[in-house]
């Protein structure tokens, strides 16, 4: 509940300022992804906070961006938990292919700047949830697989 606190306690301020409220959430947040669980759900929960606050702040001038990259290699995925709830002590993914912090930081910003409702980062991510609305168990399975292979 971080993120919902922290938005109750700008929203007085933003609202003054007709600022901009970020919310950095997950491709999790929009499909389960395997040995990721919690954080999926978590993250399902900010994106559906942030869309409702959303709602509510039309025409305030505030504006809600949702940001869901994809993996980055901040190489925090070592502290990941598996299905039996213990440390995996190891990450699921190959890190060297992932995006750089550098890169999510520049799109972050820039999706900031032009208050864009939403910036799923990857254009892979993107067609992912198109075929999640049409095909979803292909989407499940191309998740289950991914993981499997680090990517």
């Amino acid at each position: 509940l971080g993120a919902v606190y922290c938005a109750l306690a700008a929203l007085p301020h933003l609202r003054a300022s007709r600022g901009r409220l970020v919310a950095v959430s997950s491709l999790a947040g929009k499909t389960g992804v395997p040995m990721r669980t919690g954080y999926s759900a978590a993250k399902a929960a900010l994106n559906a906070f942030c869309d409702s606050l959303r709602i509510e702040l039309a025409g305030s001038g505030v504006t809600v961006t949702v940001v869901c990259p994809g993996f980055v290699g901040t190489g925090s995925r070592q502290r990941n938990l598996g299905a039996d709830g213990l440390p995996l002590g190891r990450s699921p993914v190959n890190e060297a292919a992932m995006m750089t912090v550098a890169e999510c930081t520049r799109q972050l910003l820039d999706a900031a700047e032009h208050r864009d409702r939403e910036l799923v980062m990857t254009a892979r991510a993107r067609l992912g949830m198109w075929l999640k609305l049409l095909v979803p168990s292909l989407v499940d399975r191309m998740a289950s697989q991914a993981m499997a292979r680090g990517r």
